[in-house]
């Protein structure tokens, strides 16, 4: 077999153990067999190779590994796993203490598929961009996404270790995501459906400074400084024309206060040809900004963000949610690739803070209102990726919230 005189699949080499072991994995398995292969570093010297669950047991001892933690499936495995090196080590081919092979449940999420061969579907069919799409279960694809070390090693303790099988919820792994960020990621302002918003009695051509903490529990962070000007830029779902019961934000009359700046009264809006509202008009209270004496006597129950759109910036911002709709992709039809969520990315273009041009790739922050997200890497320069949102409500509701 191995001087190569014999055709690939023509013999292969067995361990005699026990023919009538109840254990099928005893019963004479084959540990070598012919394959005509070419090998990254030996090339062509070789034409015979170990059976994976030969080899295994083998690399372990000779890297010193003293547990070989596996998933269930190779609870069957483990009576060949030591009876291999047990018969090394009884011929003095291995030191002793020999390694142990301890089974554990897999981690399996639901919307979402494990497998490196559906990976490479989804990857070939255009579905995804490739192994480090922030969609995908990988850890380049996690660290494109924004995910952190230390909300992984927060999930790992949260969900335990067992010996049964159970399906785990991505919104576990999302919360511990939260967690973390909610601690490390400073806070910044992005409006990412603007709508104009003109304050007709501020001085045209003026502009001032807000002052708005980096994070609202940690003083020590400090404050950043935010233009205002006479045009803004807020949130399209911050007005309404006709607003629904419970609506406290802007509408013809009503008074809400600028986060950071002024209390404001609408007194209007402008349409484009089609109906569309394009500009709301208000009139600002001079004595009602943030942090000065007598702005708490103006009592409003609505606050908008905003950014000033005179120095503000566009950028491209991607909104990341869950690849697949369905729990358990594929179970209803038999093929995975019917339950991909087309909302899984949406691209958008945003107005952002002025303090958020300049940041560095795989700075993480949190967009006040909207969730956490990532400056993109050197992949995606001068963009931003959704990591996660501020709250889980993907329950009972359709995605792409």
């Amino acid at each position: 077999m191995r001087d190569g005189r014999h055709p690939d699949g023509a013999h292969v080499l067995r361990a005699k153990i026990d023919m009538a072991s109840p254990n099928i994995n005893l019963r004479d398995p084959a540990i070598y067999r012919i394959k005509r292969a070419t090998h990254h570093r030996t090339g062509d010297k070789w034409c015979i190779y170990p059976m994976y669950t030969y080899a295994h047991p083998i690399e372990d001892a000779l890297e010193n590994i003293t547990h070989s933690i596996c998933t269930l499936e190779f609870e069957d495995q483990r009576p060949f796993y030591d009876w291999v090196l047990e018969k090394l080590a009884a011929h003095g081919m291995l030191q002793r203490p020999l390694p142990q092979q301890i089974e554990f449940a897999r981690l399996k999420l639901t919307h979402t598929v494990m497998s490196k061969r559906l990976f490479l579907k989804l990857i070939e069919g255009g579905h995804v961009d490739g192994w480090d799409d922030p969609r995908m279960p990988t850890l380049a694809g996690a660290r494109r996404r924004g995910f952190t070390p230390e909300g992984f090693r927060l999930f790992a303790e949260r969900i335990g270790v067992s010996k049964a099988d159970s399906w785990i919820d991505p919104s576990v792994l999302e919360d511990c995501m939260r967690e973390h960020l909610n601690e490390v990621a400073p806070r910044r302002v992005a409006v990412l459906d603007p709508l104009k918003l003109v304050i007709d009695n501020y001085h045209a051509g003026a502009s001032e400074l807000c002052h708005a903490p980096n994070h609202p529990q940690k003083p020590d962070w400090g404050k950043r400084d935010m233009p205002f000007s006479r045009e803004l830029w807020i949130e399209r779902e911050d007005f309404a024309e006709a607003p629904p019961k419970g609506f406290f934000r802007l509408f013809p009359g009503n008074k809400v206060r600028l986060k950071y700046g002024y209390v404001v009264q609408c007194t209007g809006f402008d349409r484009d040809a089609s109906g569309k509202v394009v500009a709301v008009h208000c009139d600002y209270f001079e004595d009602s900004k943030s942090g000065t004496p007598g702005a708490d006597a103006h009592k409003v129950k609505g606050v908008i963000h905003w950014v000033s759109a005179m120095h503000a910036f566009e950028a491209e911002v991607r909104l990341y949610d869950r690849l697949f709709q369905a729990p358990h992709p594929g179970k209803e039809t038999g093929n995975y690739l019917d339950d991909l969520n087309p909302e899984s990315l949406r691209v958008i273009r945003a107005c952002l803070e002025p303090s958020l041009k300049e940041v560095k790739g795989e700075e993480r922050f949190q967009f006040e209102r909207h969730g956490y997200f990532v400056a993109g890497d050197r992949t995606s320069p001068g963009t931003f990726s959704r990591t996660v949102t501020l709250r889980d409500s993907w329950g009972g509701q359709a995605p792409g919230r």
